[in-house]
């Protein structure tokens, strides 16, 4: 009696899990219209992962990687370094710090590897090739520094050229009766060039609220141009002290004229060193070749007659 009883127990326990896994999971239709369902679910994630630009797809996730490793391999002041170096080369469009990081780690790997493999399809050796590649490796990891340098380089020389006829219309505006920021609007307006561009900016930080001497000093903060950081000094001084700002104006731009004609001396004083390179290199060789390769050829020929 007792074993039947446990045997009916233990059927009626059997039976109530069956009854709650079929309450669970679907049957027949409605467990295809679920996998359907999921089906779908999927197709439309791996469709929309497929209409991503390849830029989100493949280039953000391996720069936010690059990103990554570059802040590792750099030092905790790289960041600021990198910053001011922005701010010499003028800020360009689409250039942070992130991006400087990041393109440093992905050229350092991206330069060994094609160099690698283009030195292989030539058939070179593997000291050879290990040594290339360390070398495409350090090119590449300082390529955006270079970069940067470069830009740097040529906007202060445009710095150069055009401050003084800058300051000149500067001069002649508030003598004619304007105010200072009167007068670098109309600077800003009528001249063009990384100085233009200074200016307005001086002038939209003005009128966000900065005061007169703190923007010229962060105008002078964002350029290595040494004239222009003495023009920023003296109108920093001109506004503390009180000073008539046409008669400083009147001497700075007599100053900075003449630091033009000397920069221009100097550069073309530099031409006659400059030249001797290509001279040389390229020159000079196709010089000898034309005169001495036929005396050569007859002299060989004269010698082989013998």
């Amino acid at each position: 009696m007792l074993l039947l009883v446990a045997f009916t127990l233990i059927l009626a326990a059997i039976a109530a899990v069956g009854v709650a896994l079929a309450k669970e999971q679907p049957q027949g239709l409605a467990r295809a219209l679920e996998a359907l369902e999921r089906s779908g679910a999927q197709g439309r994630a791996l469709a929309e992962e497929v209409d991503r630009p390849f830029t989100e797809r493949v280039l953000a996730p391996l720069q936010a990687r690059a990103l990554g490793l570059g802040r590792r391999l750099t030092g905790a002041d790289k960041a600021d370094r990198i910053r001011r170096r922005l701010d010499f080369a003028g800020n360009p469009r689409g250039w942070t710090v992130d991006r400087v990081l990041s393109m440093k780690v992905i050229s350092a790997v991206a330069l060994p590897v094609l160099v690698v493999a283009y030195g292989a399809i030539l058939g070179g050796s593997v000291t050879v090739l290990l040594v290339i590649a360390l070398a495409a490796a350090a090119l590449g990891f300082v390529a955006p520094d270079l970069y940067l340098h470069n830009k740097a380089s040529h906007r202060a020389d445009q710095i150069k050229r055009g401050l003084a006829d800058a300051v000149d219309l500067l001069t002649i505006s508030v003598e004619a009766g304007l105010g200072f920021d009167a007068a670098l609007q109309q600077v800003a307006r009528n001249t063009s060039g990384p100085i233009a561009e200074e200016f307005s900016r001086v002038l939209r930080e003005m009128q966000l609220g900065m005061s007169r001497a703190e923007a010229l000093k962060a105008m002078g903060g964002r350029s290595n141009v040494e004239d222009l950081n003495t023009f920023v000094g003296s109108m920093v001084q001109a506004d503390a002290f009180g000073i008539p700002i046409g008669q400083v104006l009147r001497v700075q731009s007599s100053e900075i004229r003449v630091k033009r004609r000397q920069y221009a001396e100097e550069k073309a004083q530099q031409v006659p060193v400059k030249i001797m390179i290509p001279l040389i290199l390229f020159i000079l060789p196709c010089l000898f070749i034309v005169v001495m390769g036929p005396a050569v050829l007859s002299a060989l020929d004269a010698f082989n007659g013998q």
